[in-house]
């Protein structure tokens, strides 16, 4: 921490604001909070609180998933209309390095199938069939309140994770070629664009007991097409889709359950084939794009070796989807 201190004076800056907020209180120290690619993430208590600090990373710009100002708007937006349970923001701010500050939520946030854990099976059902009414109330907020760029339809969605696979090592991404040629031959008409998480999973949803408690990780918020979230999300039912990875968890929802609870009794939604090959192929992308940045050396992580069998599932079972 005596990096940052020095450099940026980031563990003054939060102690500063805290103490504004807790007159008199005592504060404990600003500690590293592990896991995530992204940013920097802290700890802190103020008393009896506790507190999450997400900051820019010294020398970093802050843009993409570095954008913490960006996330705190959306959390902001999303605790004021209170539907979506999101931590409330207690604290901003922008000067450089920009970081934010927000309320410790109890819970765990696991992946069932592919997170080393000991929950039992029962209740990671009942975690994943209760996940769908919070994306149901995510994608009825509609256009949030907020600055963004313009809306992502199929069409930008599947360019941006095209560009991201053509950076993968040819070795890793076979037939991805021929993939992404028959999604860009076959997009759908977007739905009325609507607010967007990116990483919509149980393992991104702090849970209190069998209760959502907080959906986390807003890196990659945005304005879209709710079929991107949906497909995303149904992606993670299945430990067969990650072969060498993921686990059985007798009784967890199939994709097919998943989606008639999120539908909530209205049709089906046009297209969704597409929708979940191309799932399969973000997929492909962000995993080969890891393992890359591992084998380059940007981000010391020997476990990333174990993705090769995935990716390739992940593109395959993409193509037989589209036929």
């Amino acid at each position: 921490m005596s990096r940052l201190t020095e450099e940026t004076g980031l563990t003054a800056r939060v102690r500063e604001r805290l103490r504004a907020l807790h007159p008199g209180v005592r504060l404990g120290e600003l500690e590293t909070l592990p896991g995530g690619h992204s940013g920097l993430t802290f700890s802190i208590t103020a008393g009896s609180a506790s507190y999450v600090i997400k900051a820019v990373p010294p020398g970093q710009r802050p843009v993409g998933r570095n954008d913490v100002l960006r996330q705190a708007r959306v959390l902001s937006a999303l605790a004021e209309a209170g539907s979506v349970p999101v931590p409330a923001v207690v604290a901003v701010d922008e000067s450089r390095p920009a970081w934010f500050a927000m309320e410790f939520v109890t819970g765990e946030a696991v992946e069932p199938v592919l997170d080393d854990h000991r929950l039992d099976a029962g209740l990671c059902r009942k975690r994943m069939l209760a996940l769908p009414a919070v994306l149901r109330e995510l994608h009825r907020s509609g256009p949030p309140a907020l600055e963004v760029a313009d809306p992502l339809d199929p069409a930008a969605e599947l360019d941006r994770w095209s560009r991201t696979m053509s950076a993968v090592p040819a070795e890793l991404r076979q037939g991805a070629g021929e993939l992404t040629e028959a999604l860009a031959a076959s997009v759908p008409t977007g739905l009325p664009p609507v607010l967007t998480h990116g990483d919509f999973r149980l393992g991104n949803v702090l849970c209190a007991g069998e209760r959502p408690a907080a959906v986390v990780d807003w890196e990659i918020w945005g304005h879209g097409d709710p079929r991107i979230d949906l497909a995303w999300f149904l992606l993670f039912a299945d430990h067969r889709n990650f072969p060498r990875l993921g686990r059985e968890i007798p009784g967890l929802p199939t994709e097919d359950e998943l989606l008639a609870a999120y539908l909530d009794g209205r049709p089906p939604p046009p297209d969704f084939d597409w929708f979940r090959a191309l799932a399969r192929t973000k997929m492909a992308a962000i995993m080969g794009h890891n393992l890359r940045r591992h084998r380059e050396g940007k981000h010391h992580d020997p476990d990333q070796e174990r993705l090769p069998p995935t990716i390739a599932a992940m593109i395959r079972t993409a193509r037989d989807i589209l036929g």
